[in-house]
């Protein structure tokens, strides 16, 4: 009896120290979806000029009334870059990404963030063309996106692709959604409407918007890291919080026996007791 009562201990402080692994866990995932999700405004902010400043280039005589480019479609070959998750514990993150491309996944060149959603595609029979690591604080995203770009510049002079996707996981409402937008060709549609002259430009455009480009290739990059980062650990913090509701259900269950096997154990010694009392008389 008080071998198992040592066991239930065990595994009642087992069961607790799990408990507090995983409520860091879940607060270090709050605080690092909390932090991103600030600079997303900021990312949003900084593209948005970005493309309002390109778009009144294309139009210099018609200023107040940029001119967006057309979404690519049809022919040639589409390149696929996928946020993945960097970490376990987020669920079925990586799958969702996946799953959201379909049948392209097998035709499209693919450019893979993440090392876990990376052992997950290589399980599919998927082979990236490039991947990389998702730094584990938002403040590396900008370096991420730095090397995400020169993959997709370098895969642009080789004629790998003519057009290329971003797929990733943003958070909404409490819930998952899968995000696509066009990185290339660079797509001006949602650029903000300017108003004023058209800008004075010492640069020929052509010059001028090859930078500006690349500058906002950039910072969709970082938008779309800084929206699946956060949401990464959203999903993380919402599978920290099933664990601990699981833990906590273990927990009683564990204390219950434990106050049943004390009790048994205490009855038994009393009977003992009562028993070894008893022979004693009949002896005298």
């Amino acid at each position: 009896m008080t071998e198992r009562l040592a066991d239930v201990s065990a595994r009642i402080e087992g069961v607790r120290q799990l408990g507090a692994v995983v409520n860091a866990m879940k607060g270090i995932a709050a605080a690092r979806a909390r932090t991103a999700r600030a600079q997303v405004d900021a990312v949003d902010s900084y593209a948005a000029t970005i493309s309002t400043a390109m778009a009144r280039i294309l139009v210099p005589h018609e200023a107040g009334h940029p001119a967006p480019r057309s979404r690519a479609t049809g022919g040639g070959r589409t390149g696929l870059l996928l946020f993945l998750a960097e970490q376990g514990f987020a669920g079925a993150f990586s799958e969702r990404v996946l799953d959201s491309v379909g049948n392209e996944l097998e035709t499209a060149d693919l450019l893979l963030v993440g090392t876990r959603g990376l052992s997950i595609a290589a399980a599919r029979g998927l082979e990236a063309d490039w991947s990389a690591a998702m730094p584990s604080h938002s403040p590396g995203i900008p370096k991420l996106a730095d090397g995400i770009t020169r993959a997709i510049y370098h895969a642009l002079d080789e004629d790998r692709f003519d057009r290329l996707d971003v797929v990733h996981a943003s958070w909404s409402s409490g819930r998952p959604q899968i995000a696509r937008r066009t990185l290339f060709p660079v797509d001006l549609s949602d650029a903000r409407t300017a108003t004023g002259e058209p800008p004075i430009t010492q640069l020929p455009p052509e010059t001028l918007l090859a930078s500006l480009g690349a500058d906002y290739v950039h910072a969709l990059v970082c938008k779309a890291a800084l929206h699946a980062f956060a949401a990464e650990n959203e999903a993380r913090m919402k599978a920290m919080a099933a664990a601990g509701t699981q833990i906590a259900s273990e927990l009683e269950v564990f204390e219950a026996t434990l106050r049943r096997v004390r009790q048994e154990a205490i009855t038994a010694e009393i009977i003992e007791l009562g028993t070894g009392a008893a022979s004693a008389n009949v002896e005298r």
